[in-house]
């Protein structure tokens, strides 16, 4: 089972999941004027499998994935479309808001 890291926050009003893949963690992606850092602080939590990601994602409110296996997962759950996903560094990042 490929593993990924995640990240839960929950707040009054939201549930939030953060989920990258394990050799991203702690890296900054770059593309242009773009730099976005894969923080510890808000992706590093627990080294998980792709089903306890997806039992996650169920309940989010808010979610945010990077890395292939992370945004992959939420595709085969039906949560993210494949035209929805924005590429830094080659690496895919898929997010939503439910409101």
């Amino acid at each position: 089972m490929p593993k990924m890291y995640m990240r839960v926050s929950e707040t009054r009003d939201h549930y939030v999941v953060a989920i990258c893949d394990k050799p991203l963690l702690g890296k900054t992606l770059k593309e242009g004027q773009i730099n976005f850092k894969v923080s510890e602080e808000f992706y590093g939590g627990n080294l998980v499998d792709s089903k306890t990601c997806v039992n996650h994602l169920e309940k989010a409110t808010i979610a945010n994935m990077v890395g292939k296996k992370a945004v992959q997962t939420a595709i085969n759950a039906g949560f993210v479309h494949e035209q929805a996903i924005l590429y830094i560094d080659g690496h895919p990042h898929a997010q939503w808001v439910k409101l």
